[in-house]
């Protein structure tokens, strides 16, 4: 059967890095990225000098009717997706919780949690066997934050990763006995351009002295969990998740 993977946000960081990966382990790839055509692109073209079949996709992964269309694409061009890393996110300046807005809580929510599920739905709708699917494997990119909270910071986006940790659990259940396994990464500080959504590029390598390896991660790191868990390697693990800290 050929490999058909959907990368949510995987023109940069830890999504492109599993692009990567994925190329030269065989996949067909779809990388989906929300704005930054000219990012998407250069990942496009190093994903393809890797020697994969691969698109990539502009589509809002927390909007149904995008994630709809964005699926379409990939039956269209690349075949039965069988492979789903819900790796699209978004993270708020740091702030207290009485200083969040309504919108800001909503985006987040959005983007971290009701979008990784409406790309769910649409996997499972085309890998589940009660749907006529050959199977397949999710795995959702959470975060350390999940654990700590993340007082001062960004407890919204915590509770996010909160959220779709919950959400992971109950869906892996849910599809156990139709061929779907789900799970889950926890990445800590990694070295990607994310920290400068929230205001502070430079977060990690500050950070680091306090970190039990003394050291933030890179992304290649967690794209090999990321591939591991998708692979059948990792055929009798599901609900579970892999912590990527550096023992934070």
């Amino acid at each position: 059967m050929d490999k058909v993977i959907i990368i949510t946000g995987a023109s940069r960081g830890i999504g492109a890095a599993t692009a990567r990966l994925a190329a030269q382990q065989g996949y067909r790839i779809c990388i989906n990225y929300h704005a930054d055509d000219q990012a998407a692109e250069r990942i496009l073209a190093e994903v393809r000098a890797l020697g994969a079949e691969a698109i990539a996709v502009r589509a809002d992964a927390s909007v149904e009717d995008e994630v709809v269309q964005l699926f379409q694409r990939v039956d269209a061009e690349l075949g039965p997706v069988t492979a789903l890393v819900n790796n699209a996110g978004t993270i708020g300046q740091q702030s207290r919780v009485d200083a969040m807005s309504e919108f800001r809580l909503l985006k987040v929510m959005k983007n971290n949690v009701v979008g990784p599920m409406l790309c769910a739905k649409h996997a499972l709708l085309r890998m589940s066997r009660r749907h006529g699917g050959q199977g397949g494997a999710i795995v959702n990119v959470s975060s350390v934050a999940a654990r700590l909270g993340s007082p001062n910071e960004y407890v919204d986006y915590a509770a996010s990763k909160g959220a779709l940790d919950t959400f992971t659990v109950g869906l892996a259940k849910e599809v156990a006995g139709e061929g779907v396994r789900v799970n889950g990464v926890r990445p800590g500080y990694i070295h990607t351009g994310f920290h400068a959504l929230s205001g502070d590029p430079d977060r990690v390598s500050k950070l680091e002295p306090g970190l039990p390896m003394g050291r933030g991660g890179q992304p290649e790191e967690v794209a090999e969990a990321i591939l591991w868990l998708l692979s059948d390697k990792a055929s009798y693990s599901t609900g579970t998740f892999i912590d990527l800290s550096g023992g934070r």
